[in-house]
């Protein structure tokens, strides 16, 4: 029953960070085209990413040329996270 469990919740995790990859993604391709910032998705996509962008730029300047480079480390920081929880999973 334990191990049912804790399969749910991994999967749970891991579907999450699945889906914040995408809309990190979406978000700075968005943010490529000026959108509408009173667009209730484009707000929504604010929301959601805004609070883990300010993180990342805490540690890292803003912008290099340009260019924002806070998707790209938050995208790779999730790569790492899904692979290492996989990969800890996996040796359960």
């Amino acid at each position: 029953m334990i191990d049912a469990l804790l399969s749910s919740v991994f999967t749970v995790v891991l579907t999450v960070i699945f889906l914040y990859k995408w809309v990190i993604i979406i978000s700075a391709i968005i943010s490529w085209v000026k959108p509408d910032p009173y667009n209730p998705i484009v707000q929504m996509l604010y929301r959601l990413t805004e609070p883990a962008y300010n993180l990342v730029r805490r540690f890292i300047p803003t912008v290099f040329g340009g260019m924002d480079f806070a998707p790209i480390i938050l995208i790779f920081a999730l790569i790492f996270l899904e692979t290492f929880l996989g990969k800890l999973f996996m040796g359960m």
